[in-house]
């Protein structure tokens, strides 16, 4: 097995998809401009950190693509990184825009009419605790940040979704701890938070969700049916689950998966944009 072998993010441009971002685990981000036929590595200069969590690309704005270092996964072998970088010229040049601290991001979400109001997901040490964890916000274009959303320092957040409106907000919390002997991928303190203020306020979310302690979640909200919200959650009885009324009440969709180990790392949700039972 390779440790560099995991890929944590795709990212294509949404009106030119021809150009494509993948982000690794271990070996930095990959830029096609020829949908897939030749790739170059375009984070080996400016970033310190070649681990990358993920990517986003602004949808106002394609040239503005932000990368968060350090991989979301929690082996032994994950790599850290050193915080934020953002590219406005298309990913040819990056500028580290800080949260160093951080080490793992788990997911960027750019407001879609305003690309400088931008949430990142951070997840913090895996070996350790640490207070620069949870989702961060800029309204400056990573000028400043501010911390909306904190649990502990044992608990970051492994990933948020911005609503098209820019206003209504979801994120996930993990509790996790990486040690010598063994990994705790779970505790009470993960959950799921919604903000309808754009990340001012937060609210826990639970009617319908699994009661107990819960791992890893992944969150997606329909493109067409904002008001639709699925949610892949790691516990005891790990399942999808989905929302008809932006998260207030969640129903499960289905059968658990096979193995725990599929929302341990495979927790990304996606929803085709056209069709929200997709």
């Amino acid at each position: 097995a390779s440790f560099g072998g995991r890929i944590d993010d795709i990212e294509a441009v949404s009106n030119n998809p021809n150009i494509i971002f993948v982000a690794t685990a271990a070996g930095g981000i990959f830029k096609s401009e020829d949908h897939t036929a030749t790739w170059k590595a375009v984070f080996d200069e400016e970033g310190t950190a070649l681990s990358i969590g993920d990517i986003a690309i602004a949808p106002s704005d394609p040239d503005i693509v932000w990368a968060g270092t350090g991989e979301p996964n929690n082996r032994q072998s994950s790599s850290w990184g050193d915080g934020v970088y953002k590219s406005i010229d298309g990913g040819d040049t990056w500028e580290f825009m800080g949260l160093k601290e951080t080490h793992h991001i788990g997911r960027i979400m750019i407001n879609p009419d305003n690309p400088d109001e931008v949430y990142v997901a951070a997840l913090g040490h895996l070996w350790g605790a640490n207070p620069e964890r949870g989702v961060y916000r800029t309204k400056d274009g990573g000028k400043t940040w501010e911390k909306c959303l904190y649990i502990n320092e044992d608990t970051g957040v492994v990933d948020v979704v911005l609503e098209k409106n820019g206003r209504v907000l979801y994120a996930a919390s993990y509790q996790r701890r990486r040690r010598g002997w063994g990994f705790i991928g779970g505790g009470p303190h993960s959950g799921l938070y919604r903000s309808l203020d754009g990340g001012d306020t937060w609210e826990q979310l639970t009617k319908g969700l699994p009661k107990g302690d819960l791992g890893r979640i992944g969150l997606a909200i329909s493109r067409s049916h904002p008001n639709i919200v699925y949610a892949a959650i790691q516990t005891k009885n790990p399942g999808i689950f989905r929302s008809e009324d932006r998260g207030s009440t969640w129903t499960r969709m289905g059968p658990q998966p096979e193995r725990e180990h599929f929302l341990v790392y495979f927790s990304k949700i996606r929803i085709d944009p056209r069709n929200p039972n997709k």
